[in-house]
């Protein structure tokens, strides 16, 4: 592999998981809970789409095969995909939205902190943009999580419910392999040990403070990496990717 292969791999795991939450967040479009929610959802789910588009584009650009950030986007089947599992994890009650948000928040927060530091002005330059909403987005997940948990008993169970669910996903947020380690030792990547620590104190303050337990269950669903994916990125894919499928080559 060489570096080149390594960066482009990169670019695709980390634009995916934007895309793909983003397609998940979008669905709550006329269905949030109450108004203001709707509506923040919504645009948090537009600015996933939009660190996508910047990080598929940079990922079309590497590749250099006239590939742009559209044909990455809608033309790729579900295998060729790099999001991470939890991201494609159904929308379910709002409690499991927030837990699955709360989770990849406070772990992109770290991550795009660390990248920002990256060789690659590219990248620096999107993690640099990208820090600022994503600031806004764990405070609020991070408070929707403090007024779920320690709630209503229902709002408690149900919240507590989503974490025992999603905790199993969030083993791969920390897994390296030769790309990792290769962009790692150029100065470009992020070495996610780093980021383990300081994920885990956050998360660990914001459910004790919110009455909640980390699930202590040592099974862990991993495979993104290798185009691995749970039964829900297909259905997804076939909803998102449809118009351009049934109308290839079109612009509008």
């Amino acid at each position: 592999m060489t570096e080149k292969d390594a960066l482009f791999e990169y670019c695709l795991r980390l634009g995916d998981s934007s895309l793909i939450l983003g397609h998940r967040l979008s669905e709550w479009c006329g269905h949030g809970p109450i108004l203001e929610e709707d509506i923040a959802l919504i645009n948090i789910a537009l600015d996933f789409v939009g660190r996508s588009t910047s990080l598929l584009k940079y990922a079309a650009e590497v590749e250099g095969n006239n590939r742009s950030e559209d044909d990455l986007a809608y033309v790729r089947n579900e295998r060729q995909f790099r999001n991470l599992l939890i991201t494609e994890q159904p929308n379910g009650d709002y409690a499991s939205t927030i837990v699955r948000q709360f989770l990849f928040d406070a772990y992109s927060f770290y991550l795009y902190t660390e990248l920002t530091k990256s060789k690659d002005s590219t990248i620096s330059g999107i993690a640099e943009k990208s820090l600022k909403e994503i600031s806004y987005h764990l405070r609020h997940s991070s408070q929707w999580i403090l007024r779920l948990g320690d709630g209503t008993e229902e709002s408690h169970n149900r919240t507590q419910n989503a974490l025992d669910n999603l905790w199993r996903f969030t083993h791969e947020f920390f897994e390296m392999d030769e790309v990792d380690t290769m962009l790692v030792n150029s100065g470009i990547a992020v070495n996610l040990s780093d980021v383990k620590s300081k994920w885990m104190d956050k998360v660990s303050e914001i459910f004790e403070q919110a009455t909640l337990t980390i699930p202590t269950n040592s099974f862990m669903n991993t495979g993104s990496r290798q185009g691995k994916h749970t039964e829900h990125l297909g259905y997804l894919l076939a909803e998102m990717q449809h118009v351009n499928r049934s109308y290839p080559g079109c612009n509008w």
